[in-house]
């Protein structure tokens, strides 16, 4: 690559592939990535503007591992990219022998879309608040992690627990991605008490455990005995004050035993391989991958209630267990509400 600042951490670098990188990278046909031959990797770069421990980001990044464990791709990425480097670090990936972009564009919608248009040889995969449309770059397909199904049922398991009947709920920020899962949550808790009191708060960034900490005592103290940790610091507020707490996107539970009860997790490894797939054939277009997220594709789940087995009301887990086989069924589903959390029920 021509910037190594973009290279800070590359699982393997694949020399040996620069001699098939030229026609890799041929347009068959209008909006179609040439296929790749059926022995052949994949080469996939990822773009980051966390570090990859970070808990949306560690999905993705644990989902290409995972591929590249398979034999499916060969995987290098770079973290902690800032929103102002980003589009540069794009068009340097785009000019490299990689197949395939995965990263989150939430903050640069518009000119991550150029680079793709200025690549049509390229696929992106990238995390965005806003679908494909018959302006967008037909090599440019979205994401999101729609796991509204996983944190519905974490809010039964909440609405089973809390005595108060005041649930705290702290996130970063009232955007799409964090709204549906919150209003999951509230109405999965509302289905076990429906005069459940809620008090969401926003922190105004993505990390930021004090803040997060500050903010959930500041609802502990005003009668929340739940919490629901949308951010880092949450649970550590909970512990410290001896409540439950419920996690989201990954299981903390290893971290807080005693406090966080249950977690939505979000599974990642269907929405890319789904996309490695579709490239691999040249018939990756512009779509929503978002839907690989949902609980009947794979791409979430409830965790394993661990620590708690054992102390969460019966009638919860029955109905747990009755709207998981639902939503799988496809007979039960989740209501996708994008609505920021503070003026919803």
């Amino acid at each position: 690559m021509k910037n190594e600042t973009i290279r800070k951490r590359s699982l393997h670098r694949r020399a040996f592939l620069k001699t098939i990188g030229a026609s890799s990278t041929v347009l068959m046909a209008p909006n179609l990535i040439r296929p790749l031959m059926a022995m052949e990797k994949l080469n996939v770069a990822a773009i980051y503007t966390l570090p990859v421990e970070q808990q949306w980001i560690s999905r993705i990044h644990k989902a290409a591992v995972f591929l590249q464990d398979q034999g499916m791709i060969n995987y290098d990425f770079s973290e902690n990219i800032s929103n102002t480097d980003y589009e540069r670090a794009m068009r340097e990936f785009s000019e490299g022998d990689y197949d395939l972009i995965v990263g989150e564009v939430f903050g640069l919608e518009q000119a991550s879309r150029q680079v793709a248009f200025d690549y049509p040889d390229k696929a992106y995969l990238m995390g965005s608040s806003f679908l494909p449309d018959d302006n967008s770059p037909q090599n440019f397909a979205v994401f999101d992690n729609y796991i509204q199904d996983a944190s519905y049922l974490t809010g039964i398991i909440a609405g089973a627990l809390t005595k108060s009947k005041i649930i705290g709920m702290v996130g970063g920020y009232p955007i799409p991605e964090v709204n549906r899962l919150m209003n999951a949550f509230k109405a999965g808790a509302h289905e076990l008490q429906p005069d459940i009191e809620f008090k969401v708060a926003f922190i105004g960034s993505w990390y930021d455990p004090p803040k997060a900490k500050e903010t959930a005592f500041a609802q502990i103290d005003a009668g929340a005995d739940v919490m629901y940790a949308e951010r880092f610091g949450v649970s550590d507020a909970a512990q410290e004050r001896g409540i439950p707490a419920i996690g989201n996107v990954i299981d903390t539970q290893p971290d807080y035993p005693d406090t966080v009860v249950a977690s939505a997790l979000w599974h990642f490894e269907p929405t890319l391989t789904a996309a490695v797939e579709a490239v691999k054939a040249g018939t990756f277009i512009a779509d929503n991958y978002g839907v690989y997220s949902y609980m009947k594709h794979g791409g979430c789940s409830l965790a394993p209630l661990g620590t708690w087995e054992g102390k969460v009301p019966q009638e919860a887990l029955d109905l747990v267990a009755q709207r998981e086989s639902e939503i799988k069924a496809g007979s039960y589903t989740v209501t996708i509400d994008d609505n920021d959390p503070t003026t919803t029920g």
